[in-house]
This record gives C-alpha cells, sequence and structure tokens, in this order.
C-alpha cells in the first residue's frame, strides 16, 4: 500500500512534491487549481517539468489530482453544467501536463430532478471527458456520502455509469471509507466489507479501483453526511483496520484527506501505517482480490 496525503500546491504545482517527501510520502493527492473557484490556474511549463522530475526523484509511486468541489456534472442548471465540464476538462490537461495517474472527482448532484434524469446529464459529459484520458491517465468516479441527490451513493449507482459508459477501460473508481461508512457500509466488520467488496467486484470490477480515500467520520455509520474526521478521532477510529487490510485494497495509494489536529499529516500517516499493518497482522492470508 501506498500512503500518502493531500497536500498543497501553493507557489508552485511542484511543490506539492517536496510536501509530500518532506512527509515520507509514497503517494499524493493536490488540486490543480483553487478548489472553490471556476478559473482554471495556468502553470508555467518549467513547473510542470519540474514536477515530473522531482516525482521520480522523491520516489513518489502515485499522483492524483482532486477536481473543483464546485463540479457537478448532474446538475439541470446548463451554466453550472458547462463550467463543470469544463472544469474537469481543465484538470485532466494539467494531469496529463505533469504525468498523473488519475482525476478523482464527485459526479454531482441531480437536485431533486431523478438520478436517471441526472445520469443523461453525465454520461455524454463523461463520453468526452474520457478521450482526454490514456494509458496511465484515467478519470476516477468517487463514491458520495449520499446526502440529498448526490450520485454515486451505491455500488449500484456508480455501477449505472460505469454500464453507461459501456465499460470504459479508463474510468475508474476511487473509495472514500467515510463516505462508504455513512452510506451504510460498515467498514470496521470484516464480513460488511467483503460483502460490499464482493459487491463491487461483482458490479463494476475490482480492477478499476484505482486508489482510497482515508477519511474517518464524525457522524454514525449509515447517517449520509459528509463529516471527515481525523484519523482515529472518529466513529470508525481503529475499525479502519479492517478496511485497509482487505485483500483487495493492497497496492493501492491510500491518501489522507484530513490532517491532524496540528494541521499537519505526520501524525496521521504514522497511524496509517500502524492500522494498515495491525490489520493485515489480524486478517487471516489468503490469495488477494485485486485483479492485477
Amino acid at each position: 500500500m501506498l500512503y500518502g496525503a493531500h497536500v498543497s500546491a501553493a507557489g508552485g504545482i511542484s511543490t506539492a512534491v517536496d510536501r509530500a517527501e518532506e512527509l515520507g510520502c509514497t503517494a499524493l493527492q493536490l488540486f490543480t487549481q483553487s478548489p472553490r473557484m471556476w478559473k482554471p490556474t495556468p502553470h508555467a511549463a518549467d513547473e510542470l517539468e519540474r514536477f515530473r522530475a522531482r516525482r521520480a526523484e522523491a520516489g513518489i509511486g502515485a499522483v492524483v489530482c482532486h477536481a473543483l468541489y464546485l463540479v457537478n456534472l448532474a446538475s439541470p442548471d446548463p451554466e453550472v453544467h458547462a463550467k463543470s465540464v469544463t472544469a474537469l476538462r481543465a484538470s485532466l490537461e494539467t494531469a496529463s501536463a505533469i504525468g498523473a495517474d488519475g482525476v478523482v472527482f464527485h459526479v454531482g448532484s441531480h437536485l431533486g430532478a431523478g438520478l436517471d434524469e441526472g445520469l443523461d446529464l453525465v454520461v455524454p459529459a463523461l463520453q468526452g471527458l474520457l478521450e482526454l484520458t490514456d494509458d496511465r491517465l484515467w478519470l476516477v468516479l468517487e463514491n458520495s456520502a449520499g446526502a440529498g441527490g448526490t450520485i454515486g451513493r451505491s455500488v449500484a449507482e456508480l455501477a449505472a455509469i460505469v454500464d453507461r459508459l459501456d465499460g470504459h477501460p479508463r474510468l475508474g473508481i476511487c473509495l472514500d471509507s467515510c463516505h462508504w461508512w455513512v452510506s451504510g457500509v460498515d467498514v470496521t466488520d470484516r464480513a460488511a466489507l467483503d460483502a460490499a467488496v464482493g459487491e463491487l467486484d461483482d458490479r463494476i470490477g475490482i480492477d478499476r479501483l484505482r486508489c482510497l480515500h482515508v477519511n474517518d467520520a464524525e457522524v454514525g455509520l449509515g447517517s449520509n453526511r459528509d463529516r471527515h474526521a481525523s484519523l482515529g478521532a472518529g466513529t470508525i477510529a481503529g475499525g479502519m483496520a479492517t478496511f485497509l487490510a482487505h485483500p483487495a485494497f493492497q497496492g493501492l495509494p491510500a491518501i489522507l484527506e484530513t490532517a491532524g489536529p496540528d494541521g499537519t499529516y505526520v501524525g496521521e500517516l504514522a497511524l496509517l501505517e500502524q492500522l494498515h499493518k495491525a490489520g493485515r497482522a489480524a486478517r487471516p492470508r489468503r490469495t488477494a482480490q485485486r485483479r492485477r
């Protein structure tokens, strides 16, 4: 498992690698622009080149870009939908320029129009965006917490998108532990987790799983509220070891998105490694479920 964190790119996009290296990460996630503004950030050619060089020097095994929080491909508002497509296109272009492995995004919300109506907007948009991917760079759907009209709250909803895109070979999945927990999947229970991963494999394919977001939750199982907590400080707590140890997840980048009380990831990265190792030690050895 590659241990990583969402790091800042303030001062130039390549500085994200510097910060990840200082933390001892082997994976990193970053925003390619301000996550709360539509306007894309221009990046100088020398910064893009330095990013690629520094990644190799620092031994960063996986780089994931996170799209804007504003993106909503399911929005019935034509202006918001168009801006969302443009923003995702900009993220993919920058991700390609720095040699990233994926762009993770939230599908968005149909805002009460209904799932089918939302997918009628999402699918054509993704058809065009997937043309910007390549053998290395994937477009990666993140599961949602399930509040309101958000899309992606279940394996069935994620599978519906994959199916309607004819199983596009570069459409991936990112599992967020907090989102899965609050949408009703008990990631701390081995049997429940095995069943959920089995459903994911049956409906979508484990080979599409590209990364994990490792977040504790401030709220309870099945609450459908997207409230992250620092690792070990929420309702998942030590049960995260079970999630991290699942055979299907080994070899993936595990990205922390919530810093600790001191504003850094230092303690959380140490705890991430500790929980992963403890979970692996407690789980009986068997053939990994990930399809290579």
